[in-house]
């Protein structure tokens, strides 16, 4: 199959001891897919499996190099390993191993599996080191012809795979034997082809996770790589990039790659072409030239990774000063690559996704399409290429949901006009990992970019500028973007201008998704606000005579029915406590006492209808009733009871209304016998738990399929189901004074008697305590240097053992039963943090690779990043200190979260860090009303994307805008109005900046009521005026509050105002 250097799918070859623990097989995926082969087996007997009864695989031996077999998929994909040396041999009611001992006892465990999955007997033929298992074999063959005489054939049809010839003694014994027992052979490649093409989701993590090793490995480290060996005019073979890159691959580290080193692996070397000698076959290898990157050159770079067997591949070309030709053809390769990707739907042939290539270039570039390679890619899984899902115009098989591509196109042996030899003939290649969903295709490896801004790189800028425009004009040539040049001189593009960039083509991105979201009427799940409150149907005494006998003619509670008891017209009227709002009381001067209840009544204000309400429309609602008393205590007493009794009664109905909206969660399966669990002691819990004993820390447990935390106390405990687990986070105690577990919930959990999403568990790594000596103490003390060394090693502690845990339950998660959870403890990255005010008080907020975290006060905060639409930074500029990040969600029916009063000193790390996640952010001057945006945005989504989706937020439009109105308005100004002084427009600048809209509509009222005369604004600037023109410039104290109150707002002009004393009427 491939080098197993890593270990993943390494065959059980009995080197190491102990392999039944070393190799464990999954029986549920075991079962699962033994099950779907044969019924694929079975409905498709004719059609793909060459209508075999029987099928016998053998697997060679191990070898060194890399290759993709038929049969070590099998092995891979039934249980998990390459059982090289193995022959299997698939019958109706039996299937026989014919392997070594190791092997053999490795496979035992398959047996009750396979008998209670599709009723299989398992028999295992063992192989003695110097036997050449012809014995066996015989055994074999002879069961072969009991079941066909069985089913009533003369001559078994037994079916194998005829493309793989025979490797080693053993096999090719085997393969001997097989000829000359006069079976009817078949090849059955197609069956296990389409058994394969189509994967599930386990199958579809995996190779997501290979996505993202490959697309990492390609974007952070061969593209910074390639750059450095530009910039720095290094001289590089294409081999020694190949064995650094392959390395890169294989420690994911390096790549800043969270994934397993045992986990992964190459699917070929990596490949590096330049200098005119370009192979685009995945077979290609790198040579030993040394990389060309003079001007017009070409790089192909090609990176393929495995994890835990499953393939991904990227491919990406590189331009260095292109030429004209270059250009274009590459822009033409580019559509032509996302027409295929794009006909990858459910439903449609194969065929068509390479016609749509072949469309593109007969449009734009009729002249290129005999250089189109032949095919747009292949299959890919467990094999790299998987046989009969080529994408070439002659495969009729129908894209199914499920399926995953190698979408791999080219240009071959273009030439250039060029004398120099490896510049004159190039090639052009990309390829991207494409996942069939139900919709349309997911391109799981568009994180390393092929947009022509990002892959196209100029030197000679100098040079460029030179020629005429005419002549590029002359020749047709398109304008072509270059991403920034690399060298260090005056012409480098700033950060920012790179971020500018990138930012429009987020911008185009994020409104084109924006679009299709709401054009499939999907503004998201929102929690809706108008859904009507449920009760419990409310019942006090069943019948008349469940009342207590009455005593007197005087108020009663009861509180076992939870009745209050009200004598009205000389009888007592039982109302249950829940129905009444308000009780109180108060006290006449007559020395009378009053008691006043307020009941609930459906329909007022504040009291929507309820259940019971709706089941008795037509009924009549008492509102209030008061009574008066001579007693004051009795008074105190009877409301102090009903206040204490609604009081417990309506905290019950909320925690039942809590929990009768809980998602029911799986049962929590405890380690018991099968392993130890993982345990972490002297935790304390937040949310706590209720009650008013002392609070008590707890131990937390990693079970079979979840976490269990629980005190001493029996009541105080809480269940963590795995597959509840939306995010967890992992916080070592830096600058705060707690080490910390999270856990961020699919859905909500009851902890004690609260409702909540987020859980943690954590510990003080430090006493908070506080000196009363008055005193300082010396910076020497021997006992505060001591005291410091205490803390700092009782903080490296605990972290180390909060790590431990947090490693041994990533290994857990690891299993391959949790691999559709994509589960791993996240860690905040610190020097990305910025302080904030996300709630009520200032924080220090840090993103993770997901998520946007804030877990050390309360309450907490966790965004997920993969749900924000857009980021709109607030009250930037004006020389604030200050602004505020708006994160609006893709769900519109949900409120924007608003993070107040960031330092503007983390601006431009906030800027950077949005724009490396590829989020979309604006900045605005002021803050917007949010909740009106999205309302006019969901009552009217085409309007909104006819408008030009978010860019009514760009901020740089809208300046070249008024800049424009600006310098409209210059060319008027009226003779008879004098220019106001220096210090009056320095002392309307705030006004202006804060008021200009509202008092623009000021002065257009005004000037519409001009004949009812002038107002007191009006007549205060003409006393100024009229005080300018005396030479009066100081202004008195009066004056000064009275434009420091306009700079406010606070001193709109009208009717009522005061006359300033320094009015003249002219």
């Amino acid at each position: 199959m491939a080098d197993h250097r890593n270990g993943n799918a390494q065959p059980p070859n009995g080197k190491a001891t102990g392999a039944a623990v070393a190799y464990s097989i999954d029986l549920n995926t075991f079962q699962t897919r033994l099950k779907m082969l044969y019924s694929h087996w079975e409905e498709y007997r004719s059609e793909q499996w060459g209508s075999s009864d029987v099928i016998a695989i053998a697997t060679p031996p191990a070898s060194e190099d890399l290759r993709y077999l038929k049969s070590s998929a099998l092995n891979i994909w039934l249980l998990g390993y390459e059982f090289p040396e193995t022959i299997m041999v698939f019958m109706k009611k039996q299937v026989h191993f014919l392997c070594s001992q190791k092997k053999a006892s490795v496979l035992e465990v398959v047996k009750k599996s396979a008998k209670e999955a599709v009723g299989l007997d398992v028999l295992m033929h063992v192989k003695a080191k110097n036997d050449d298992g012809t014995a066996l074999m015989d055994i074999i063959f002879r069961a072969v012809r009991a079941q066909s005489k069985v089913d009533g054939h003369d001559t078994p049809r037994v079916g194998c795979i005829s493309r793989e010839a025979p490797e080693g003694k053993f096999l090719e014994t085997w393969a001997e034997k097989l000829k000359n027992t006069n079976f009817h052979l078949t090849d059955v490649t197609n069956g296990f082809s389409d058994l394969f093409a189509v994967k599930k989701n386990d199958e579809l993590t995996s190779v997501k996770r290979a996505a993202y090793l490959t697309t990492s490995v390609m974007k952070n480290f061969v593209v910074p790589k390639l750059e450095n060996i530009i910039d720095d005019e290094k001289k590089v073979a294409h081999s020694a990039l190949m064995d650094e890159t392959e390395k890169a691959i294989l420690e994911p580290s390096r790549a800043s790659c969270k994934l397993k080193a045992e986990n992964v692996d190459i699917c070929y070397p990596p490949i590096f072409q330049s200098g005119g000698e370009f192979d685009l076959k995945p077979s290609a290898a790198s040579n030993d030239e040394l990389l060309y990157y003079d001007s017009a050159s070409v790089i192909i770079c090609a990176v393929g990774a495995r994890y835990k067997s499953y393939c991904s591949n990227i491919a990406r070309t590189f331009l260095i000063d292109a030429s004209p030709i270059q250009s274009k053809a590459y822009e033409v390769l580019l559509k032509a690559h996302e027409a295929t990707i794009s006909m990858l739907n459910p439903g449609n042939k194969i065929s068509a996704a390479y016609q749509a290539a072949v469309s593109v270039v007969e449009k734009d570039a009729p002249e290129l399409l005999a250089n189109l390679t032949k095919s747009a890619g292949t299959g890919i899984g467990i094999e790299f290429r998987e046989s009969g899902l080529n994408l070439n115009a002659k495969n009729d098989r129908v894209v199914k949901e499920g399926m995953v591509f190698n979408v791999s196109l080219g240009f071959q042996n273009l030439q250039s006009k060029t004398n120099n030899s490896k510049n004159q003939n190039f090639s052009l290649l990309l390829a991207d990992t494409v996942i069939v969903n139900k919709d349309k295709a997911e391109v799981i490896t568009a994180q390393s970019s092929k947009a022509v801004s990002d892959v196209a790189y100029s030197f000679n800028e100098d040079e460029e500028e030179e020629q005429p425009r005419e002549k590029a004009e002359a020749n047709g040539a398109e304008a072509f973007m270059h991403k920034t040049t690399l060298r260090s001189d005056n012409h480098e593009i700033s950060k920012e201008e790179q971020r500018r960039q990138h930012q429009a083509e987020l911008a185009h991105q994020k409104n084109e998704e924006t679009k299709q979201r709401l054009a499939g009427g999907g503004t998201g799940t929102g929690d809706n606000r108008a859904s009507m409150k449920t009760a419990t149907e409310l019942i006090a005494y069943k019948n008349v005579n469940d009342l207590p006998p009455p005593r007197d003619m005087m108020i009663q509670i009861d509180q076992r029915n939870e009745a209050i008891l009200l004598p009205i017209y000389g009888s007592m009227v039982p109302f249950h406590v829940a129905t009444i709002r308000t009780v109180s009381s108060q006290q006449d001067t007559n020395r009378n006492c009053y008691i006043r209840v307020i009941f609930n009544v459906p329909g007022t204000p504040f009291n929507p209808h309820d259940a019971n309400s709706l089941k008795f429309q037509g009924s009549i609602y008492l509102k209030e009733v008061s009574f008066r008393s001579k007693d004051p205590r009795h008074i105190s007493e009877v409301v102090q009871l009903i206040k204490t009794l609604r009081r417990q009664v309506v905290a019950r109905e909320s925690e039942r209304a809590e929990r009768a909206t809980l998602v029911t969660q799986e049962k929590l399966q405890l380690a018991g016998n099968r392993f130890k669990p993982l345990r972490l002691t002297d935790l304390w819990i937040r949310p706590v738990f209720g009650g008013r004993g002392r609070k008590l820390p707890g131990t937390l447990e990693a079970h079979v399929n979840g976490f269990r935390f629980s005190t001493t106390r029996p009541d105080e405990r809480v269940d963590i189901m795995f597959r509840n687990i939306k995010h967890a986070f992992f916080q070592p105690a830096e600058n705060e004074m707690i080490t910390l577990l999270h856990f961020h919930l699919h859905n909500h959990i009851m902890v004690g008697n609260k409702k909540t999403k987020d859980v943690q568990f954590f510990v003080e790594v430090m006493e908070v305590v506080q000196s009363l000596g008055g005193a300082k103490r010396s910076a020497y003390d021997p006992d505060e240097l001591e005291e410091e060394q205490r803390e700092r090693e009782r903080k490296n502690k605990i972290n180390m053992e909060f790590q431990s845990f947090v490693n041994r339950v990533n290994d857990l998660w690891g299993q391959p039963q949790f691999n559709g959870l994509d589960l791993e403890f996240d860690q905040p990255l610190r020097e990305l943090g910025f302080h904030g005010v996300p709630h009520k008080s200032s924080v220090f907020i840090v993103p993770t690779s997901t998520c946007l975290v804030e877990l050390v006060e309360t309450p907490f905060l966790v965004v997920t990043l993969g749900e924000i639409e857009i980021v709109n930074l607030e009250r930037v500029g004006l020389g604030q200190k200050n602004f505020d990040m708006t994160i609006v969600f893709k769900d519109f029916k949900r409120d924007v979260l608003r993070i107040d009063s960031i330092p503007t000193t983390s601006l431009d790390s906030i800027k950077e860090w949005l724009d490396t996640i590829d989020i979309k952010y604006y900045e605005s001057r002021l803050n917007l009303n949010w909740r009106q945006i999205l309302k006019t945005i969901t009552d009217d989504p085409q309007a909104f994307i006819d408008d030009g989706g978010w860019e009514f937020l760009n901020l740089e439009a809208t300046d070249s805008e008024s800049d424009n109105a600006e310098e409209s308005d210059q060319g008027y100004e009226p003779s008879d109005v004098e220019p106001e002084s220096d210090s009056e427009d320095d002392d309307s600048d705030s006004e202006s900046l804060v008021e200009s809209d509202d008092e623009e509509e000021e002065d257009s009222e005004e000037g519409s009521g001009e004949e009812e005369g002038k107002t007191w604004d009006e007549l205060e600037k003409e006393a100024s005026r009229a005080d300018r023109e005396k030479g009066d410039d100081s202004d008195s104290e009066e004056e000064r509050k009275r434009r420091k109150m306009k700079a406010f707002g606070k001193s709109r002009g009208g009717p009522s105002s005061s006359i300033p004393k320094r009015v003249k009427l002219r």
